[in-house]
Protein backbone atom coordinates (compact mmCIF):
# COMPACT_ATOMS: atom_id res chain seq x y z
CA UNK A 1 0.00 0.00 0.00
CA UNK A 2 2.88 2.28 0.93
CA UNK A 3 3.83 2.08 -3.13
CA UNK A 4 0.23 3.38 -3.83
CA UNK A 5 0.63 6.57 -0.76
CA UNK A 6 3.77 7.46 -2.90
CA UNK A 7 2.17 7.62 -6.36
CA UNK A 8 -0.64 9.76 -5.07
CA UNK A 9 1.48 12.20 -3.25
CA UNK A 10 3.90 12.48 -6.50
CA UNK A 11 0.69 13.09 -8.43
CA UNK A 12 -0.27 15.93 -5.62
CA UNK A 13 3.13 17.49 -6.38
CA UNK A 14 3.69 17.58 -9.97
CA UNK A 15 -0.05 19.22 -10.31
CA UNK A 16 0.81 21.74 -7.88
CA UNK A 17 4.14 22.45 -10.05
CA UNK A 18 2.12 22.22 -12.65
CA UNK A 19 -0.65 24.84 -11.47
CA UNK A 20 2.32 27.28 -9.72
CA UNK A 21 4.19 27.43 -13.33
CA UNK A 22 0.16 28.22 -14.81
CA UNK A 23 -0.34 30.77 -12.45
CA UNK A 24 2.65 32.33 -13.06
CA UNK A 25 2.46 32.34 -16.69
CA UNK A 26 -0.89 34.19 -16.29
CA UNK A 27 0.66 36.48 -14.43
CA UNK A 28 3.09 37.51 -16.32
CA UNK A 29 0.73 37.65 -19.81
CA UNK A 30 -1.33 39.76 -17.94
CA UNK A 31 0.77 42.03 -16.89
CA UNK A 32 2.62 42.17 -20.70
CA UNK A 33 -1.12 42.80 -22.09
CA UNK A 34 -1.45 45.10 -19.89
CA UNK A 35 1.82 47.43 -21.02
CA UNK A 36 0.92 46.27 -24.42
CA UNK A 37 -2.59 48.16 -24.07
CA UNK A 38 -1.52 50.99 -22.32
CA UNK A 39 1.29 51.66 -25.01
CA UNK A 40 -1.42 51.30 -27.82
CA UNK A 41 -4.13 53.74 -25.94
CA UNK A 42 -2.02 56.23 -24.53
CA UNK A 43 -1.36 59.34 -27.18
CA UNK A 44 0.86 61.31 -24.91
CA UNK A 45 0.44 65.06 -26.97
CA UNK A 46 3.74 67.34 -27.60
CA UNK A 47 5.55 67.88 -24.44
CA UNK A 48 8.07 71.18 -23.78
CA UNK A 49 11.00 71.12 -24.70
CA UNK A 50 14.08 72.99 -26.18
CA UNK A 51 13.26 73.34 -30.33
CA UNK A 52 16.02 72.38 -32.66
CA UNK A 53 18.65 75.12 -33.04
CA UNK A 54 17.35 76.91 -29.77
CA UNK A 55 21.21 76.35 -28.63
CA UNK A 56 20.44 75.50 -24.94
CA UNK A 57 23.43 73.38 -24.25
CA UNK A 58 25.33 75.59 -22.46
CA UNK A 59 22.28 75.47 -19.90
CA UNK A 60 22.36 71.78 -19.75
CA UNK A 61 19.31 71.22 -21.87
CA UNK A 62 19.14 69.20 -24.95
CA UNK A 63 16.64 69.42 -27.59
CA UNK A 64 15.28 66.47 -29.45
CA UNK A 65 17.02 65.28 -33.43
CA UNK A 66 13.39 65.64 -35.26
CA UNK A 67 10.36 66.95 -33.38
CA UNK A 68 7.38 65.01 -34.02
CA UNK A 69 5.46 67.97 -32.45
CA UNK A 70 4.15 70.90 -35.48
CA UNK A 71 6.64 73.66 -35.63
CA UNK A 72 5.11 76.83 -33.78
Amino acid sequence: MSGAGAAVRQLKTKAGLWAAIGGALLLVLIANSHLVYMAIMSQPECVAHVRQGEGALKEGKFSAATSSCTPR
